[in-house]
């Protein structure tokens, strides 16, 4: 079986789980004027909100209990609020909203984690934070989801640590690939360990099946001198009946559905590729513990209120531009139930089985009525 190793090809939606498992058990379910240390966003008493319109998750909007360290730290670090015409500052009630929102986040992993994990208490090894990027300068890590914006948050850490004066002259490029970046597998055992303690730890998520199409899209729906002979040629030589000779050579065309059989099926004719592998087996949030639980379908007001926590400077900005395959639409709901709609019910069952505990985890509802 052939494992991909082509670790930085992502981009902002240009547009592995190394076998399927059984479906799981189910659940029934404003400018900060300083940063803070990690794991320190306080918790206010504060009413129950709504989830920010536009979001399709779920999330658990529940008071969050005060701690005895989360008043020291209120006390010792109260919220400072300057006027600013800058969208990136928070308003003090958004700082709040954000800030409960991050709460409620973490403990439901952590609630998912301890009831479905049974490795949490496994000794973390340079493998588990291969896709963690370091900046030292406001002491964040980045664990790279593909398709969930990272070709940006790349250009930002770049310009973070000082590499870029913006974002916006950093070309694909050298986003795509990580240029003036450092992994943190890349530091002995006692830097990782330093860095995992003391720093921000940042993780991106994104509706699952979303960020599965938006992959499929930009790896097979466009020209790709790796996707279409690694991937394609043993897709279409397994799953397509009379495929034609310049199929089989060239591994272009290959159609959803038979991407689909290649992903379900137990016996895969080439393996997973972090495209479409799952965010536990990308970035260990049951052993790692997030500081910052951000979701793609909010990355611009949420990745803004974390740059503002860490001290970043105040005209730094999440990008907004698409720089990769900017004549196509944007993945979204909609697109993402077109493709599905290409499935019956059965496949679309199995993939949402597929991706089950990254939906239970992140707290985001069933895409499709007709799944159990």
């Amino acid at each position: 079986m052939i494992q991909s190793s082509e670790k930085d090809l992502c981009a902002h939606d240009s547009e592995g789980v190394r076998g399927h498992p059984g479906p799981a058990e189910r659940l029934e379910a404003d400018s900060l004027s300083s940063p803070i240390p990690p794991m320190q966003f306080p918790a206010f008493d504060w009413p129950r909100q709504r989830p920010t319109p536009g979001s399709r998750e779920l999330d658990l909007l529940s008071p969050a209990q005060v701690t005895k360290r989360h008043r020291k730290l209120l006390l010792k670090n109260p919220p400072v609020v300057r006027p600013l015409n800058s969208s990136s500052a928070p308003s003090l009630d958004r700082w709040r909203r954000l800030s409960q929102v991050q709460e409620a986040r973490k403990q439901l992993m952590r609630e998912v984690c301890a009831k479905y994990k049974s490795n949490i208490k496994r000794t973390i090894t340079p493998h588990h934070v291969s896709r963690i990027f370091v900046e030292d300068k406001h002491k964040l890590l980045y664990c790279e989801v593909p398709k969930v914006g990272c070709s940006n948050w790349k250009r930002v850490l770049m310009v973070l640590g000082g590499a870029a004066a913006s974002t916006s002259e950093i070309k694909h490029d050298a986003a795509h690939y990580g240029n003036h970046l450092m992994r943190l597998d890349s530091f002995d055992r006692q830097g990782i360990a330093q860095r995992l303690e003391t720093y921000t730890k940042v993780l991106f998520v994104r509706e699952p099946l979303e960020r599965l199409v938006s992959a499929f899209r930009d790896k097979f729906e466009n020209p790709n001198s790796y996707y279409h002979p690694v991937f394609g040629k043993p897709i279409i030589s397994k799953y397509r009946a009379n495929a034609s000779q310049v199929a089989l050579r060239t591994g272009t065309g290959v159609t959803f559905k038979e991407f689909m059989q290649y992903l379900l099926d137990v016996h895969r004719p080439v393996g997973m590729d972090i495209h479409w592998e799952h965010v536990n087996q990308l970035c260990s949030p049951c052993l790692l513990d997030y500081d910052f639980i951000g979701k793609f379908e909010t990355m611009e007001e949420e990745a803004n209120f974390l740059l503002r926590r860490t001290g970043a400077p105040g005209n730094l900005t999440f990008p907004r531009f698409k720089d990769r395959h900017p004549q196509a639409e944007r993945t979204s709901t909609h697109i993402t139930q077109q493709y599905f709609a290409q499935l019956n019910a059965s496949e679309r069952q199995r993939a949402y089985d597929f991706y089950y505990m990254d939906y239970l985890m992140f707290n985001y509802s069933k895409p499709f009525k007709d799944l159990y």
